[in-house]
């Protein structure tokens, strides 16, 4: 039996190397951290949302971008860096806004949310997971801005393939009674019914459980993963603070540390970390939260019920690999949700937390192959980690395994 070994305990490497075993290999996994999933699965939005995948290229995106650099609680914040792969992934992403690409994105991006989806259910119900404040209740995209709402309405309502649900402020408030005690004058929304919330630090910790349990799970490793030693155009070991480790494949699932240890054996990855903060606050007798899955539109934040908390994640900045917890942009976040949802939870009680997303300039992560022989990536998913993990996992398995992916990898693969 082939053993492969993945490098990443977040869920993006933990449901790849469940879906390895199921394909039938002996796997291991190394993580740098001494506790798995303390990156972006840490404290995410915890939205599954298998249809809202418009990546943020765009369109109009660079434009709103000066804007939401000039707002005091804008949705982004830029620190120019002395760093070539900063530009050079700004100028990608700038050539990915325009409204062709994007459209091709999104298509790409849509067949793998839905393949997600599937194999979400698939797993959930052989891994036995539970505990993990799973929901379906829908997700309400809310609009601020009555012409952005009128063209967006006047496009879905013009495609014959959407099922999005249109809504005037009246609906939405049916659909979300939480919205009657929200002061915004909302224009209206787009409602998605079966989008899911679950907590993506719990399912992490229980896959893991499930790993530990499997008869070819060979264990986790906790130590630094430093590069690759390749043979003949093959990689036959990686190099950790623990020695050498070796393994019949590689798969690179380590978010941002990805481009490093990719760089290891030659192989540039186009991806850049776009910080994000969360605050996950009680929610008492008294409080009144969303009870759908709400992302308000123009303020980049969404608000997801996860058990008796309420998750608020927002902002998308590029300021390098900084971790910390910014008191400024977190204050903005503060202001932000209490002027939206005043009641919605205790967020004097809040949780908070900043996280780096590795995202590639289209929004689409990069998986499959790489130039060297047993060397594989499942890389690159942004702000759809966790939604696209359960999907990406699987094509990643089939395709270690010498069988075709499940879906087309147009524009998901390595360039």
């Amino acid at each position: 039996m082939q053993h492969v070994m993945v490098i990443g305990g977040g869920v993006v490497g933990l449901t790849t190397a469940w879906s390895l075993l199921e394909a039938g290999f002996e796997v291991s996994l190394v993580e740098r951290e001494s506790a798995l999933a303390q990156g972006a699965s840490r404290a995410n939005g915890g939205q599954l949302s298998y249809r809202y995948v418009s990546p943020l290229a765009d369109t109009g995106v660079p434009l709103k971008a000066l804007r939401w650099l000039l707002e005091p609680d804008g949705p982004l914040r830029f620190k120019p860096e002395w760093s070539l792969h900063q530009w050079v992934w700004l100028a990608s992403f700038l050539s990915n806004c325009r409204g062709s690409v994007n459209r091709r994105t999104t298509q790409r991006l849509l067949a793998l949310g839905a393949f997600s989806q599937a194999s979400f259910s698939g797993l959930y119900a052989r891994a036995e997971l539970e505990g993990v404040a799973l929901r379906t209740p829908g997700k309400l995209v809310i609009y601020r801005d009555t012409k952005e709402f009128a063209t967006v309405a006047s496009r879905l309502r013009s495609d014959p393939h959407n099922v999005e649900r249109v809504l005037d402020y009246q609906e939405c408030s049916c659909v979300e009674p939480a919205l009657a005690h929200s002061p915004v004058p909302w224009a209206g929304g787009v409602f998605t019914a079966g989008e899911a919330v679950a907590d993506c630090y719990a399912l992490s910790l229980q896959l893991a459980e499930r790993l530990r349990s499997h008869s070819h799970f060979k264990g986790f490793v906790h130590a630094r993963a430093q590069g690759f030693v390749i043979r003949a155009g093959r990689a036959v070991a990686v190099q950790t603070s623990q020695g050498n480790l070796e393994a019949h494949a590689f798969v690179i699932a380590a978010g941002l540390q990805s481009r490093t240890l990719a760089l290891s054996a030659g192989i540039h990855l186009p991806i850049y970390p776009l910080k994000g903060y969360s605050l996950t606050a009680p929610i008492g007798p008294e409080h009144k939260p969303p009870v759908v899955s709400v992302t308000d539109i123009e303020k980049k934040i969404l608000y997801a019920q996860i058990g008796s908390d309420l998750r608020v994640a927002a902002m998308a900045d590029l300021v390098g690999e900084d971790t910390r917890i910014d008191p400024a942009r977190m204050a903005s976040l503060y202001r932000s949700v209490n002027e939206t949802f005043p009641q919605a939870a205790g967020y004097g009680a809040a949780a908070e937390w900043a996280g780096l997303r590795p995202a590639t300039p289209s929004g689409a992560p990069i998986l499959g192959a790489t130039p060297i022989a047993g060397l594989w990536l499942n890389v690159g998913h942004g702000a759809l980690g966790f939604t696209m993990s359960f999907g990406s996992a699987r094509i990643v398995a089939d395709l270690v395994a010498g069988r075709p992916s499940p879906l087309s990898l147009d524009g998901l693969q390595l360039q």
